[in-house]
Protein backbone atom coordinates (compact mmCIF):
# COMPACT_ATOMS: atom_id res chain seq x y z
CA UNK A 1 0.00 0.00 0.00
CA UNK A 2 2.98 2.42 0.76
CA UNK A 3 3.65 3.08 -3.19
CA UNK A 4 -0.36 4.34 -3.55
CA UNK A 5 1.05 7.98 -2.42
CA UNK A 6 -2.79 9.34 -2.70
CA UNK A 7 -4.39 6.68 -0.68
CA UNK A 8 -1.53 7.07 1.98
CA UNK A 9 -2.29 11.11 2.26
CA UNK A 10 -6.07 10.35 2.69
CA UNK A 11 -5.32 8.36 5.91
CA UNK A 12 -2.77 10.10 7.59
CA UNK A 13 -4.44 13.37 6.87
CA UNK A 14 -8.09 11.38 8.52
CA UNK A 15 -5.58 9.79 11.06
CA UNK A 16 -7.24 6.80 9.82
CA UNK A 17 -6.33 4.21 12.71
CA UNK A 18 -7.19 0.86 10.50
CA UNK A 19 -4.31 1.70 8.28
CA UNK A 20 -1.95 1.52 11.25
CA UNK A 21 0.16 -1.08 10.73
CA UNK A 22 -0.54 -1.43 6.92
CA UNK A 23 2.43 1.77 6.49
CA UNK A 24 4.61 3.89 8.23
CA UNK A 25 4.85 7.99 7.72
CA UNK A 26 8.15 9.60 7.73
CA UNK A 27 8.95 13.41 7.81
CA UNK A 28 11.91 15.00 6.45
CA UNK A 29 12.09 17.84 8.10
CA UNK A 30 11.42 16.24 11.66
CA UNK A 31 13.29 12.83 10.66
CA UNK A 32 10.68 11.37 12.60
CA UNK A 33 8.08 8.05 11.50
CA UNK A 34 4.74 7.96 12.76
CA UNK A 35 2.01 5.84 12.28
CA UNK A 36 -0.90 6.81 10.18
CA UNK A 37 -3.24 7.59 13.06
CA UNK A 38 -0.38 10.18 14.74
CA UNK A 39 -2.81 12.91 16.88
CA UNK A 40 -0.55 15.60 15.62
CA UNK A 41 -0.74 18.05 13.13
CA UNK A 42 0.23 16.25 9.73
CA UNK A 43 2.98 17.16 8.02
CA UNK A 44 3.11 18.95 4.27
CA UNK A 45 2.34 16.40 1.83
CA UNK A 46 6.14 17.26 0.35
CA UNK A 47 7.75 16.63 3.55
CA UNK A 48 5.85 13.16 3.72
CA UNK A 49 7.36 9.63 2.84
CA UNK A 50 5.80 6.28 3.00
CA UNK A 51 7.35 2.95 4.32
CA UNK A 52 6.25 -0.23 4.03
CA UNK A 53 7.82 -1.57 7.86
CA UNK A 54 9.70 -0.26 10.85
CA UNK A 55 12.52 -1.39 9.75
CA UNK A 56 12.60 0.37 6.35
CA UNK A 57 11.46 3.97 7.83
CA UNK A 58 14.58 3.11 10.74
CA UNK A 59 17.24 2.04 8.23
CA UNK A 60 16.52 5.22 6.61
CA UNK A 61 17.63 7.02 9.25
CA UNK A 62 14.62 7.84 10.58
CA UNK A 63 13.55 7.68 14.58
CA UNK A 64 9.90 6.63 16.11
CA UNK A 65 7.63 9.39 16.85
CA UNK A 66 8.00 9.98 21.11
CA UNK A 67 3.46 10.37 20.84
CA UNK A 68 2.09 7.64 18.36
CA UNK A 69 4.59 4.65 19.30
CA UNK A 70 4.68 3.54 15.82
CA UNK A 71 6.55 0.88 16.55
CA UNK A 72 3.66 -0.82 18.94
CA UNK A 73 1.15 -0.59 16.13
CA UNK A 74 -0.84 -3.51 15.11
CA UNK A 75 1.30 -5.88 12.61
CA UNK A 76 0.27 -5.63 8.65
CA UNK A 77 -2.94 -8.23 8.09
CA UNK A 78 -0.98 -9.19 5.06
CA UNK A 79 1.60 -11.88 6.99
CA UNK A 80 -1.39 -13.77 8.03
CA UNK A 81 -3.31 -13.34 4.56
CA UNK A 82 -0.64 -14.36 2.22
CA UNK A 83 1.26 -17.74 1.82
CA UNK A 84 4.11 -16.45 0.08
CA UNK A 85 8.17 -16.57 0.47
CA UNK A 86 7.78 -12.68 2.04
CA UNK A 87 4.81 -13.49 4.13
CA UNK A 88 5.93 -17.13 5.86
CA UNK A 89 9.32 -15.11 6.42
CA UNK A 90 7.90 -12.42 8.29
CA UNK A 91 5.99 -14.88 10.36
CA UNK A 92 9.47 -16.97 11.35
CA UNK A 93 10.98 -13.42 11.87
CA UNK A 94 8.12 -12.47 14.83
CA UNK A 95 8.88 -16.10 16.34
CA UNK A 96 12.48 -15.25 17.10
CA UNK A 97 13.64 -17.22 14.21
CA UNK A 98 16.52 -15.21 13.38
CA UNK A 99 17.22 -14.11 16.90
CA UNK A 100 17.90 -17.74 17.18
CA UNK A 101 18.94 -18.87 14.38
CA UNK A 102 20.33 -16.22 12.28
CA UNK A 103 19.61 -15.13 8.58
CA UNK A 104 20.45 -18.79 7.30
CA UNK A 105 18.40 -20.39 9.97
CA UNK A 106 15.31 -18.73 8.35
CA UNK A 107 16.59 -19.72 5.14
CA UNK A 108 16.72 -23.39 5.99
CA UNK A 109 13.55 -23.37 7.21
CA UNK A 110 12.02 -21.61 4.30
CA UNK A 111 13.86 -23.53 1.43
CA UNK A 112 15.51 -21.13 0.07
CA UNK A 113 18.89 -19.14 -0.31
CA UNK A 114 20.24 -16.33 2.46
CA UNK A 115 20.73 -14.19 -0.93
CA UNK A 116 17.02 -15.18 -2.05
CA UNK A 117 15.39 -14.48 1.41
CA UNK A 118 17.62 -11.12 1.25
CA UNK A 119 16.71 -9.77 -1.94
CA UNK A 120 12.46 -11.01 -1.31
CA UNK A 121 12.05 -8.57 1.72
CA UNK A 122 14.87 -5.88 0.55
CA UNK A 123 11.97 -5.50 -2.48
CA UNK A 124 9.08 -5.15 -0.95
CA UNK A 125 9.67 -4.07 2.31
CA UNK A 126 12.59 -2.21 2.09
CA UNK A 127 14.65 -3.94 4.59
CA UNK A 128 16.54 -7.53 5.05
CA UNK A 129 15.92 -9.74 7.26
CA UNK A 130 18.29 -8.79 10.13
CA UNK A 131 16.55 -4.92 9.64
CA UNK A 132 13.41 -6.25 10.51
CA UNK A 133 14.56 -8.41 13.02
CA UNK A 134 16.61 -5.46 14.41
CA UNK A 135 13.27 -3.77 15.06
CA UNK A 136 11.47 -6.16 16.81
CA UNK A 137 14.52 -6.19 19.01
CA UNK A 138 13.94 -2.39 19.85
CA UNK A 139 10.39 -3.18 20.51
CA UNK A 140 10.98 -6.15 23.01
CA UNK A 141 13.72 -3.88 24.82
CA UNK A 142 11.37 -0.69 24.80
CA UNK A 143 8.76 -2.94 26.25
CA UNK A 144 11.02 -4.25 29.29
CA UNK A 145 12.18 -0.97 29.93
CA UNK A 146 9.00 0.55 30.17
CA UNK A 147 7.33 -2.25 32.35
CA UNK A 148 10.34 -3.84 34.62
CA UNK A 149 12.77 -2.58 36.75
CA UNK A 150 15.00 -5.23 35.29
CA UNK A 151 18.70 -3.62 35.16
CA UNK A 152 19.81 -2.54 31.38
CA UNK A 153 22.48 -5.32 30.65
CA UNK A 154 19.16 -7.43 31.35
CA UNK A 155 17.01 -6.29 29.34
CA UNK A 156 19.56 -6.05 26.63
CA UNK A 157 20.37 -9.82 26.83
CA UNK A 158 16.91 -10.37 27.24
CA UNK A 159 15.99 -8.38 24.35
CA UNK A 160 18.16 -10.58 21.84
CA UNK A 161 21.20 -8.05 21.75
CA UNK A 162 24.78 -9.21 21.72
CA UNK A 163 26.31 -6.48 23.76
CA UNK A 164 24.96 -3.61 25.83
CA UNK A 165 27.06 -1.36 23.43
CA UNK A 166 24.71 -2.38 20.57
CA UNK A 167 21.62 -2.72 22.87
CA UNK A 168 22.38 1.27 23.79
CA UNK A 169 23.02 2.19 20.35
CA UNK A 170 20.16 0.45 18.47
CA UNK A 171 17.51 2.52 20.99
CA UNK A 172 19.82 6.10 21.17
CA UNK A 173 18.85 5.20 17.49
CA UNK A 174 15.15 3.96 16.95
CA UNK A 175 14.05 6.21 20.15
CA UNK A 176 16.30 9.23 20.18
CA UNK A 177 16.44 8.42 24.11
CA UNK A 178 18.86 6.44 25.95
CA UNK A 179 17.40 3.25 27.83
CA UNK A 180 17.52 5.51 31.06
CA UNK A 181 15.91 8.41 29.58
CA UNK A 182 13.29 5.90 28.08
CA UNK A 183 12.55 4.14 31.23
CA UNK A 184 12.37 7.78 33.08
CA UNK A 185 9.67 8.91 30.49
CA UNK A 186 7.63 5.77 30.87
CA UNK A 187 4.05 5.94 32.25
CA UNK A 188 4.05 5.81 36.21
CA UNK A 189 3.27 2.73 37.74
CA UNK A 190 4.09 -0.24 39.24
CA UNK A 191 6.95 -2.70 38.31
CA UNK A 192 6.96 -6.13 37.45
CA UNK A 193 7.84 -7.16 40.92
CA UNK A 194 8.59 -10.85 40.25
CA UNK A 195 11.09 -11.70 37.57
CA UNK A 196 9.52 -12.82 33.87
CA UNK A 197 6.22 -11.61 34.76
CA UNK A 198 5.26 -8.70 32.59
CA UNK A 199 1.95 -6.80 32.36
CA UNK A 200 1.51 -6.00 28.38
CA UNK A 201 -1.59 -4.29 25.64
CA UNK A 202 -1.81 -6.05 22.86
CA UNK A 203 -3.19 -3.61 20.03
CA UNK A 204 -5.82 -4.71 17.82
CA UNK A 205 -7.59 -3.33 14.48
CA UNK A 206 -11.27 -2.46 15.34
CA UNK A 207 -13.93 -3.65 15.59
CA UNK A 208 -13.03 -6.95 17.74
CA UNK A 209 -16.14 -9.30 19.32
CA UNK A 210 -14.72 -10.90 21.63
CA UNK A 211 -17.53 -13.57 22.10
CA UNK A 212 -16.58 -16.38 19.38
CA UNK A 213 -12.84 -15.55 20.15
CA UNK A 214 -12.52 -15.91 23.75
CA UNK A 215 -15.79 -18.72 23.91
CA UNK A 216 -14.05 -21.18 21.43
CA UNK A 217 -10.75 -21.11 23.42
CA UNK A 218 -12.36 -21.60 26.60
CA UNK A 219 -14.69 -23.96 25.77
CA UNK A 220 -12.15 -26.16 24.56
CA UNK A 221 -9.66 -25.76 26.78
CA UNK A 222 -7.48 -28.67 27.66
CA UNK A 223 -7.90 -29.60 31.57
CA UNK A 224 -4.09 -28.22 33.01
CA UNK A 225 -3.16 -26.29 29.82
CA UNK A 226 -5.66 -23.80 29.42
CA UNK A 227 -8.16 -22.60 31.58
CA UNK A 228 -10.96 -19.60 32.00
CA UNK A 229 -10.46 -17.55 35.41
CA UNK A 230 -11.03 -14.22 36.94
CA UNK A 231 -12.58 -13.30 33.56
CA UNK A 232 -9.07 -14.54 31.20
CA UNK A 233 -8.55 -16.89 29.31
CA UNK A 234 -5.22 -18.33 30.90
CA UNK A 235 -2.81 -21.13 28.75
CA UNK A 236 0.82 -22.66 29.33
CA UNK A 237 3.59 -21.89 26.78
CA UNK A 238 6.34 -23.73 25.38
CA UNK A 239 8.84 -21.56 24.28
CA UNK A 240 12.05 -22.13 22.59
CA UNK A 241 14.42 -21.36 25.61
CA UNK A 242 12.08 -22.42 28.60
CA UNK A 243 7.87 -22.30 29.31
CA UNK A 244 5.42 -19.60 30.41
CA UNK A 245 1.83 -18.80 31.73
CA UNK A 246 -0.63 -16.28 29.72
CA UNK A 247 -3.44 -14.79 31.09
CA UNK A 248 -5.33 -12.82 28.25
CA UNK A 249 -8.35 -10.81 29.11
CA UNK A 250 -10.81 -8.64 26.35
CA UNK A 251 -10.92 -4.56 26.67
CA UNK A 252 -12.19 -2.22 24.78
CA UNK A 253 -9.71 -1.09 22.95
CA UNK A 254 -6.78 -3.69 23.48
CA UNK A 255 -5.99 -6.89 25.23
CA UNK A 256 -5.02 -7.24 28.60
CA UNK A 257 -1.52 -9.05 28.68
CA UNK A 258 -0.28 -10.84 31.60
CA UNK A 259 2.76 -12.99 30.97
CA UNK A 260 5.17 -15.06 32.85
CA UNK A 261 8.43 -16.24 31.53
CA UNK A 262 11.27 -18.50 33.00
CA UNK A 263 13.16 -17.47 30.02
CA UNK A 264 13.16 -13.21 29.41
CA UNK A 265 14.72 -14.27 25.88
CA UNK A 266 10.59 -15.74 24.77
CA UNK A 267 9.35 -12.59 24.95
CA UNK A 268 8.91 -11.36 21.60
CA UNK A 269 8.11 -14.91 20.51
CA UNK A 270 5.59 -15.43 23.31
CA UNK A 271 3.65 -12.04 22.53
CA UNK A 272 3.90 -13.09 18.37
CA UNK A 273 1.85 -16.11 19.61
CA UNK A 274 -0.63 -15.12 21.97
CA UNK A 275 -1.72 -12.93 18.74
CA UNK A 276 -1.33 -15.23 15.95
CA UNK A 277 -4.21 -17.02 18.27
CA UNK A 278 -6.37 -14.43 18.72
CA UNK A 279 -6.53 -13.12 15.29
CA UNK A 280 -5.21 -9.28 16.07
CA UNK A 281 -3.49 -8.25 13.04
CA UNK A 282 -6.76 -9.03 11.53
CA UNK A 283 -8.35 -6.22 9.15
CA UNK A 284 -12.10 -6.39 10.50
CA UNK A 285 -13.19 -3.88 7.78
CA UNK A 286 -11.63 -5.49 4.92
CA UNK A 287 -13.38 -9.24 5.70
CA UNK A 288 -16.76 -7.74 6.97
CA UNK A 289 -17.03 -5.33 3.83
CA UNK A 290 -16.51 -8.45 1.84
CA UNK A 291 -18.53 -10.96 3.25
CA UNK A 292 -21.43 -8.12 3.49
CA UNK A 293 -21.97 -8.41 -0.53
CA UNK A 294 -23.84 -11.59 0.17
CA UNK A 295 -27.08 -10.79 1.34
CA UNK A 296 -27.59 -13.71 3.24
CA UNK A 297 -24.44 -13.29 5.31
CA UNK A 298 -25.29 -9.06 6.27
CA UNK A 299 -27.65 -9.19 9.32
CA UNK A 300 -24.91 -11.49 10.71
CA UNK A 301 -22.37 -9.60 10.45
CA UNK A 302 -24.29 -6.18 10.85
CA UNK A 303 -25.35 -7.90 14.23
CA UNK A 304 -21.71 -8.72 15.70
CA UNK A 305 -18.97 -6.82 13.23
CA UNK A 306 -15.03 -7.91 13.75
CA UNK A 307 -15.39 -11.70 14.32
CA UNK A 308 -11.84 -13.58 14.32
CA UNK A 309 -10.48 -17.08 14.00
CA UNK A 310 -9.62 -18.07 16.88
CA UNK A 311 -6.31 -20.21 16.32
CA UNK A 312 -3.78 -21.65 18.44
CA UNK A 313 0.17 -20.85 20.05
CA UNK A 314 1.65 -24.15 18.80
CA UNK A 315 0.27 -25.50 15.12
CA UNK A 316 1.59 -29.40 16.35
CA UNK A 317 0.16 -29.22 19.35
CA UNK A 318 -3.21 -28.49 17.30
CA UNK A 319 -2.74 -31.06 15.07
CA UNK A 320 -2.92 -33.52 17.95
CA UNK A 321 -5.96 -32.14 19.29
CA UNK A 322 -7.74 -32.00 15.99
CA UNK A 323 -7.37 -35.84 15.30
CA UNK A 324 -8.51 -36.21 18.96
CA UNK A 325 -11.92 -34.00 18.70
CA UNK A 326 -12.73 -36.39 15.18
CA UNK A 327 -16.07 -37.46 15.48
CA UNK A 328 -16.77 -36.92 19.37
CA UNK A 329 -18.36 -34.05 20.88
CA UNK A 330 -16.23 -30.86 22.57
CA UNK A 331 -16.49 -32.41 26.10
CA UNK A 332 -15.18 -35.71 24.88
CA UNK A 333 -12.21 -34.34 23.00
CA UNK A 334 -11.38 -32.24 26.14
CA UNK A 335 -11.12 -35.73 28.01
CA UNK A 336 -9.20 -37.56 25.75
CA UNK A 337 -6.66 -34.51 25.85
CA UNK A 338 -6.42 -33.70 29.21
CA UNK A 339 -5.25 -37.95 29.73
CA UNK A 340 -2.88 -37.57 26.90
CA UNK A 341 -1.85 -34.26 28.95
CA UNK A 342 -1.31 -36.13 32.44
CA UNK A 343 0.43 -38.65 31.17
CA UNK A 344 3.11 -37.28 28.72
CA UNK A 345 3.16 -33.81 29.50
CA UNK A 346 5.51 -31.92 31.62
CA UNK A 347 4.32 -30.40 34.63
CA UNK A 348 4.30 -26.45 35.67
CA UNK A 349 3.83 -24.29 38.62
CA UNK A 350 0.70 -21.98 38.72
CA UNK A 351 0.69 -20.50 41.96
CA UNK A 352 -2.82 -19.29 42.58
CA UNK A 353 -4.44 -20.95 39.12
CA UNK A 354 -5.15 -24.36 37.56
CA UNK A 355 -2.72 -24.72 35.14
CA UNK A 356 -0.06 -27.66 35.81
CA UNK A 357 1.20 -28.72 32.36
CA UNK A 358 2.17 -28.15 29.14
CA UNK A 359 0.84 -29.66 26.03
CA UNK A 360 3.12 -32.62 24.97
CA UNK A 361 5.62 -32.54 22.02
CA UNK A 362 5.35 -35.04 19.30
CA UNK A 363 8.55 -36.21 20.77
CA UNK A 364 7.33 -36.92 24.06
CA UNK A 365 4.26 -38.61 22.39
CA UNK A 366 6.81 -41.01 19.89
CA UNK A 367 6.37 -43.80 22.39
CA UNK A 368 2.44 -42.97 23.11
CA UNK A 369 1.19 -46.61 23.30
CA UNK A 370 -2.14 -46.97 21.47
CA UNK A 371 -3.83 -49.71 23.60
CA UNK A 372 -3.58 -46.90 26.35
CA UNK A 373 -6.01 -44.27 24.14
CA UNK A 374 -9.86 -44.91 25.11
CA UNK A 375 -10.65 -44.45 21.89
CA UNK A 376 -11.86 -46.59 18.50
CA UNK A 377 -8.65 -48.22 16.77
CA UNK A 378 -9.13 -46.61 13.65
CA UNK A 379 -8.54 -42.82 15.57
CA UNK A 380 -5.85 -44.70 17.75
CA UNK A 381 -3.65 -45.51 14.49
CA UNK A 382 -4.45 -42.01 13.39
CA UNK A 383 -2.73 -40.42 15.99
CA UNK A 384 -0.12 -42.09 16.54
CA UNK A 385 0.22 -41.60 12.40
CA UNK A 386 0.38 -38.03 12.67
CA UNK A 387 2.77 -38.24 15.88
CA UNK A 388 5.31 -40.27 13.49
CA UNK A 389 5.32 -37.84 10.64
CA UNK A 390 5.36 -34.99 13.19
CA UNK A 391 8.58 -36.36 15.24
CA UNK A 392 9.90 -37.58 11.71
CA UNK A 393 10.01 -34.12 10.13
CA UNK A 394 7.67 -35.74 7.60
CA UNK A 395 4.98 -33.45 8.55
CA UNK A 396 5.93 -29.65 8.38
CA UNK A 397 3.53 -27.46 10.26
CA UNK A 398 3.96 -24.22 12.13
CA UNK A 399 4.33 -20.21 11.16
CA UNK A 400 6.77 -20.74 8.06
CA UNK A 401 5.12 -23.84 6.16
CA UNK A 402 3.86 -23.74 3.04
CA UNK A 403 -0.03 -23.90 3.14
CA UNK A 404 -0.43 -25.90 0.16
CA UNK A 405 2.26 -28.33 0.97
CA UNK A 406 1.15 -29.13 4.27
CA UNK A 407 -2.43 -29.64 3.41
CA UNK A 408 -0.75 -32.28 0.97
CA UNK A 409 1.15 -34.11 3.88
CA UNK A 410 -1.86 -34.36 5.91
CA UNK A 411 -3.80 -35.58 3.06
CA UNK A 412 -1.25 -38.24 2.73
CA UNK A 413 -1.87 -39.60 6.20
CA UNK A 414 -4.31 -42.36 6.97
CA UNK A 415 -7.24 -41.12 8.29
CA UNK A 416 -6.78 -37.72 8.11
CA UNK A 417 -10.01 -36.85 6.15
CA UNK A 418 -10.83 -33.23 4.46
CA UNK A 419 -12.40 -31.90 7.82
CA UNK A 420 -9.47 -32.57 9.62
CA UNK A 421 -7.07 -31.27 7.13
CA UNK A 422 -9.07 -27.52 6.69
CA UNK A 423 -9.49 -27.61 10.29
CA UNK A 424 -5.61 -27.90 10.81
CA UNK A 425 -5.59 -25.10 7.54
CA UNK A 426 -7.70 -22.49 9.69
CA UNK A 427 -6.67 -22.65 13.18
CA UNK A 428 -2.88 -23.75 12.58
CA UNK A 429 -1.81 -22.70 9.77
CA UNK A 430 -3.58 -19.53 9.68
CA UNK A 431 -5.04 -19.77 6.19
CA UNK A 432 -7.83 -17.24 6.33
CA UNK A 433 -9.81 -19.13 3.11
CA UNK A 434 -9.92 -22.22 5.13
CA UNK A 435 -13.48 -23.78 4.58
CA UNK A 436 -15.07 -26.99 6.30
CA UNK A 437 -18.11 -27.57 4.09
CA UNK A 438 -18.50 -31.14 5.62
CA UNK A 439 -19.30 -29.92 8.94
CA UNK A 440 -22.08 -30.55 10.37
CA UNK A 441 -22.70 -27.37 12.48
CA UNK A 442 -22.00 -24.95 9.48
CA UNK A 443 -24.12 -27.15 6.99
CA UNK A 444 -26.94 -26.98 9.79
CA UNK A 445 -26.35 -22.64 9.86
CA UNK A 446 -26.75 -22.56 6.14
CA UNK A 447 -29.95 -24.79 6.01
CA UNK A 448 -31.28 -22.39 8.88
CA UNK A 449 -30.51 -18.98 6.56
CA UNK A 450 -31.42 -20.69 3.04
CA UNK A 451 -27.93 -20.89 1.91
CA UNK A 452 -26.88 -24.06 0.20
CA UNK A 453 -26.49 -27.01 2.45
CA UNK A 454 -24.97 -29.76 0.52
CA UNK A 455 -21.20 -29.78 0.78
CA UNK A 456 -20.56 -29.37 -2.95
CA UNK A 457 -23.12 -26.48 -3.60
CA UNK A 458 -22.04 -24.67 -0.33
CA UNK A 459 -18.71 -24.93 -1.52
CA UNK A 460 -19.66 -23.29 -4.89
CA UNK A 461 -21.35 -20.87 -3.41
CA UNK A 462 -18.72 -19.81 -0.81
CA UNK A 463 -16.14 -18.68 -4.03
CA UNK A 464 -17.92 -15.08 -3.15
CA UNK A 465 -16.55 -15.28 0.48
CA UNK A 466 -13.05 -15.75 -0.89
CA UNK A 467 -10.08 -14.94 0.38
CA UNK A 468 -12.43 -14.88 3.73
CA UNK A 469 -14.19 -18.19 3.96
CA UNK A 470 -12.54 -18.94 7.32
CA UNK A 471 -14.68 -15.81 9.10
CA UNK A 472 -17.55 -16.79 7.32
CA UNK A 473 -17.15 -20.07 8.83
CA UNK A 474 -17.07 -18.13 12.27
CA UNK A 475 -20.06 -16.32 11.18
CA UNK A 476 -22.18 -19.10 10.53
CA UNK A 477 -21.34 -21.23 13.58
CA UNK A 478 -22.03 -18.43 15.48
CA UNK A 479 -26.51 -18.45 14.49
CA UNK A 480 -25.77 -22.03 17.07
CA UNK A 481 -26.20 -21.53 20.70
CA UNK A 482 -23.02 -23.52 21.71
CA UNK A 483 -20.68 -22.55 24.11
CA UNK A 484 -17.93 -21.86 21.59
CA UNK A 485 -19.99 -18.52 20.74
CA UNK A 486 -20.18 -17.00 24.10
CA UNK A 487 -17.80 -15.13 26.36
CA UNK A 488 -17.54 -17.24 29.47
CA UNK A 489 -19.49 -15.48 32.36
CA UNK A 490 -17.38 -17.22 35.44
Amino acid sequence: MHTDTERCLRAVQSKDARFDGWFYTAVLTTRIYCRPSCPVVPPKPENMRFYPSAAAAQQAGFRACKRCRPDASPGSPEWNERADLVARAMRLIADGTVDREGVPGLAARLGYSPRQIERQLLAELGAGPLALARAQRAQTARLLVETTALPMADVAFAAGFASIRTFNETVREVFALSPTELRQRARPGPRAAVPGSLALRLPFRRPLNPDNLFGHLAATAVPGVEEWRDGAYRRTLSLPYGHGIVALSPRPDHIDCRLSLTDLRDLAGAIARCRRMLDLDADPETVDGLLREDPLLTPLVDKAPGRRVPRTVDAEEFAVRAVLGQQVSTAAARTHAGRLVRAHGERVDDPGGGLSHLFPPATALAGLDPESLAMPRARRATLTGVVAALGSGALHLGVGSDRDEARAQLTALPGIGPWTVECIAMRALGDPDAFTPTDLGLRRAAAGLGLPHTPAALTRHSAHWRPWRAYAVQYLWATDDHPINHLPTN
